[in-house]
């Protein structure tokens, strides 16, 4: 996991969840949820991290630039499909990597820049 990946789930104190060290799946969009889908950014505003990412857990598995083998990827984060325990950010997904032609509905990727990589918007 990436150093930047893990302050943004964890916060810097290292809470095993983005909200704390309470298992809640109220605060996020895993199997215990009762979703049985992806759910909108927006909807878990209690499970924010502390830098104000969402969905850092449960809603989909993030398919992360890490190799696990040539071609397979590592995943992190859960999905909705994903019991609440497999949601701590600190725990990879052992048992699914993701390989280079994978299509599946509950995993997805987050799209992240440094501020400095970042273009002004024009107004």
């Amino acid at each position: 996991m990436t150093h930047r990946r893990r302050r943004a789930a964890r916060g810097t104190s290292g809470r095993n969840f983005p909200w704390g060290d309470q298992k809640t799946a109220a605060k996020c969009n895993v199997r215990e949820a009762g979703v049985e889908g992806t759910a909108s950014v927006s909807r878990y505003h209690s499970g924010v991290s502390p830098y104000g990412v969402y969905d850092m857990v449960g809603n989909v598995w993030e398919w992360l630039s890490t190799q696990t083998t040539p071609g397979r990827y590592e995943l992190r984060g859960s999905a909705f499909t994903s019991p609440l325990f497999r949601g701590a950010p600190a725990v990879p997904n052992d048992a699914n990597d993701a390989n280079d032609t994978m299509h599946d509905d509950d995993t997805g990727f987050r799209c992240v820049a440094t501020p400095e990589q970042m273009t002004p918007r024009r107004r």
